[in-house]
């Protein structure tokens, strides 16, 4: 009578759950864990994405449809020039409306309310007849630039530039020095930093050749084709790329920006960092529930064992192992998510980079998270099975 009540009580209680639940420090420990693994996972794939996200916002914000680089520049931070004639052949294109070269460069930035604290910015230069950018804030004030030694400057630059946003009236000029030359901002507009710029400043083509005395003004360091409307981009790309010789790429707008991320990713450390740190995270995970399930198997040994006697198959007991699993991840997953979008508006606000929790991202966790623990129930398996009613009774 009493082994027939057990086994109707058995199948109407959930008794993963009341496994789960029996110990509360033990669940408590296992939920702490599991939220920190995810934790590690959220934290390492959100910095990962907003390095390739935030690598192309410059190539992004540029009004053309093909570029024109130097084969050997691989990014934005060690472009080489290429000859200015080779714009000039492909404007020779029947489908090109327009083209523009720019310069870019590095300069060193005095911290406005600091000038002994220096910080390097990346610096465009372009002419301001033309129209380059597609941001609106940059066009509508690409005028304030025409005069020589006026620039536009990035808000969203790092605070080690210095408070620009408290000192700069629309309409108004502050004086700045850059590569010890005086300078005037003559404008703002919002970019955001990257891991390869704290900042960002704009200058017309005479300025930047003034800033860098060294450099050639017909050697620049990316062209921009717009094309008429309606031509064919793949054809036109194909053509130019063909005419023009060997010393220069021509990319699409993708191909321009992929080749940014590209660097990132393989000829630097950090894309490697932040992956290999989502492994570690997944596995910590790992180790973290087993030891939870293994103990809870080995605690209650005997229990197990009985139910085995009372002819529950490995099958049953395997199944509220995999159902532990599974409860603990959910379970585990809620404060891990919440801790890191709490990370994520801390980071966003330190850093300044466009960090911050994506659906995506999240579903990818929690199924990273199941399998975790569904894994470190496997491995907890084989001391499940080895529960013997023979050594009970």
């Amino acid at each position: 009578m009493m082994l027939s009540k057990l086994s109707k009580l058995l199948r109407k209680t959930p008794l993963a759950w009341l496994q789960v639940k029996r110990e509360k420090n033990r669940l408590a420990v296992a939920l702490a864990g599991i939220a920190f693994a995810d934790l590690l996972m959220f934290v390492q794939m959100g910095l990962n994405e907003t390095l390739y996200n935030s690598a192309a916002m410059t190539q992004d914000s540029l009004h053309g449809d093909l570029f024109v680089i130097n084969p050997i520049s691989e990014a934005l931070n060690s472009l080489k020039p290429f000859p200015r004639e080779r714009l000039y052949q492909a404007a020779s294109f029947e489908q090109v409306q327009s083209i523009s070269g720019l310069y870019f460069g590095r300069a060193t930035w005095r911290n406005l309310q600091n000038p002994q604290q220096e910080r390097t910015a990346l610096t465009i230069g372009v002419n301001p007849t033309e129209n380059v950018f597609q941001l609106p804030e940059i066009a509508n004030q690409i005028e304030a630039i025409k005069p020589l030694d006026r620039v536009l400057f990035d808000r969203a630059s790092r605070a080690e530039f210095g408070d620009i946003n408290a000192v700069y009236q629309p309409g108004g000029l502050v004086s700045t020095q850059v590569n010890d030359k005086q300078l005037w901002v003559a404008g703002l507009f919002t970019l955001g930093v990257s891991f390869g710029s704290d900042g960002t400043m704009i200058t017309s083509d005479s300025t930047f050749l003034r800033l860098f005395p060294e450099r050639q003004a017909d050697q620049y360091d990316v062209g921009v084709i717009r094309l008429k409307p309606g031509a064919n981009l793949e054809q036109v790309q194909a053509a130019i790329r063909a005419y023009l010789p060997q010393d220069v790429l021509v990319l699409t707008r993708k191909e321009f920006g992929d080749r940014e991320k590209q660097y990132w990713s393989s000829s630097t450390p950090t894309g490697f960092i932040f992956g290999f740190g989502t492994v570690i995270g997944f596995i910590v995970g790992i180790v973290i529930v087993y030891q939870i399930l293994y103990s809870d198997v080995s605690d209650h040994l005997s229990e197990y064992a009985t139910l085995k006697a009372m002819g529950y198959s490995d099958r049953y007991l395997v199944g509220i192992l995999i159902q532990e699993s599974l409860i603990l991840a959910v379970l585990g997953f809620i404060p891990g998510f919440l801790l890191s979008t709490g990370f994520y508006v801390i980071a966003a606000s330190a850093t300044l980079l466009p960090i911050d929790m994506t659906w995506g991202r999240a579903t990818l966790v929690l199924l990273l998270t199941i399998a975790m623990c569904t894994a470190s129930g496997g491995v907890a398996l084989r001391k499940l099975q080895s529960a013997d009613p023979a050594d009970i009774f």
